[in-house]
């Protein structure tokens, strides 16, 4: 199955990679809400740190069809993500998010910090404010 994609950061429309990734390879797009995660900045992007509390605003994208593939493909690239690597800055999760037009739940892909990364930014990481990266 293919599930959409959550995205929260660079991604985002009007961001630095949405057009570079996601321009003619989505079905759509939506305001969408991850619960259970707090946001972290980063060197210019941020991490979803997951925790009980906190909620972080994104986009649900989905891919068309035909584009899916290619899309996880470039995805991964970008986050520097690689299945079962402790060296992985992001790692890629199935988790429900909620369609912010009518408060259904989807499943979806997104990327959260890596448990090492996750234990710094706990630690000592500067929280984005009501957890929307754009302010």
């Amino acid at each position: 199955m293919n599930l959409p994609f959550f995205v929260y950061g660079t991604l985002r429309p009007g961001e630095i990679n949405h057009d570079r990734f996601l321009r003619g390879r989505t079905a759509r797009e939506e305001p969408a809400l991850l619960r259970g995660a707090v946001l972290y900045e980063g060197p210019g992007y941020p991490y979803a740190v997951e925790g009980p509390e906190g909620e972080v605003r994104g986009e649900l994208v989905t891919a068309r069809p035909e584009a899916y593939a290619e899309l996880l493909t470039l995805l991964d690239r970008l986050e520097e993500y690689v299945p079962g690597d402790p060296r992985n800055l992001y790692d890629r999760v199935e988790r429900p998010v909620v369609r912010e037009a009518d408060g259904t739940e989807v499943q979806a892909w997104l990327y959260v910090a890596a448990p090492a990364v996750a234990a710094r930014l706990r630690a000592r990481g500067t929280r984005v404010e009501g957890g929307d990266w754009r302010g």
